[in-house]
C-alpha cells in the first residue's frame, strides 16, 4: 500500500548552509520507486522554496506556510489567506510594538527592511527571492499572506503583540528571539490531514520528519514521527523515532530502520 512522507527542508532535507546531503535524494528516489509519495512540508510559504536543486528532486506536492498553502500533484487542495483587515492591522500593531516583520505569502514576502537592519536572512530573501522580495512600507490591497515571522528586539513591546494577536494567531518561538505566526486552525499537521483526505490514505501510513518547534504538531498527528539528531529537545520528545544528524545520513538511516529502503 502506498504511505505518504512528509519533510521539513530546514535542518532536515537541507543544512544552514542550504546543502542537501548526499545520501537524501536517492533515498527519496527509492521511497517513490517503491510506489510511495513525498512530500515537502514546511513553515516556508510557496513563495519561499525556489531552489531548483530541491524542486527537480519531484516531490508530488507541498505542505507550505504551516499548513496555510497544500498543493498534490501542483494542484492547490487549501489555501489560507488573511483577510485584508486583518493584514492591515498586523502591520500596524507590530510596527507600534517595534517588532520587525516578514509577511510570507504564496507568491510575494513583504519584508520591513528598515527594521531588520542588516539581518543577513533578511540580505538573503531580497537576493534569493528577487522581484517577488518587496519593500514593506504600509498596507496594499495586492497582499496575499498566508503567515508571517517576526522578531523580538530589546524594545519590542511583545506582550502586547501577544494580547492583541493571541486570538487570531498560534505564536511558535524559536530560538534567536524570532516568532512564527499561524492563523488558528492551521499547522503542518492539519496540512497533512488534507493530503490523506485527498488522497485517501490513512494517517497509519504517514511518516513526517522534523527538527524544530514547528514540527511538534506533524510529529504527534503522523503514524510515524521521526526527529532528526540534529532536532531541538521538544522535537524529539515528540517523536517516535530518533535518527542521525542532517550530517550523518539522517533521512537515509531512518528509513532503514522502518524497513522501508535497503
Amino acid at each position: 500500500m502506498s504511505k505518504l512522507f512528509f519533510f521539513d527542508i530546514d535542518g532536515t532535507l537541507w543544512d544552514e548552509n542550504m546543502v542537501i546531503p548526499e545520501s537524501t535524494i536517492p533515498t527519496l528516489k527509492k521511497l517513490q520507486e517503491k510506489g510511495h509519495k513525498i512530500f515537502l512540508c514546511s513553515g516556508r510559504s510557496k513563495g519561499n522554496i525556489r531552489s531548483k536543486e530541491l524542486i527537480s528532486i519531484g516531490f508530488d506536492g507541498i505542505v507550505a506556510a504551516c499548513g496555510c498553502h497544500v498543493e498534490v500533484d501542483r494542484q492547490v487542495i487549501y489555501e489560507n489567506i488573511l483577510s485584508a483587515n486583518l493584514t492591515e492591522r498586523v502591520i500596524r500593531i507590530l510596527a507600534d510594538c517595534r517588532m520587525p516583520v516578514v509577511l510570507e505569502g504564496p507568491e510575494y514576502h513583504w519584508i520591513d527592511k528598515e527594521g531588520f537592519k542588516e539581518d543577513p536572512y533578511i540580505l538573503y530573501l531580497f537576493q534569493e527571492l528577487g522581484k517577488s522580495a518587496k519593500p514593506l512600507t504600509e498596507y496594499s490591497s495586492d497582499m496575499r499572506v498566508n503567515k508571517f515571522s517576526a522578531d523580538v528586539l530589546p524594545n519590542t513591546d511583545y506582550e502586547r503583540v501577544k494580547r492583541e494577536l493571541g486570538d487570531e494567531f498560534d505564536f511558535l518561538e524559536h530560538v534567536g528571539n524570532v516568532v512564527e505566526f499561524v492563523p488558528k486552525g492551521n499547522s503542518k499537521a492539519t496540512g497533512i490531514a488534507k493530503v490523506c483526505e485527498y488522497l485517501h490514505v490513512n494517517r497509519e501510513d504517514t511518516y513526517a520528519v522534523g527538527d524544530s518547534v514547528n514540527d511538534l504538531d506533524m510529529l504527534n498527528y503522523v503514524g510515524h514521527g521521526i526527529a532528526m539528531g540534529n532536532a531541538t529537545e521538544p522535537a524529539k520528545e515528540a517523536a517516535e523515532y530518533i535518527t542521525t544528524d542532517i550530517h550523518e545520513d539522517g533521512i537515509r538511516h531512518a528509513m532503514e530502520h522502518y524497513g522501508l529502503i535497503s
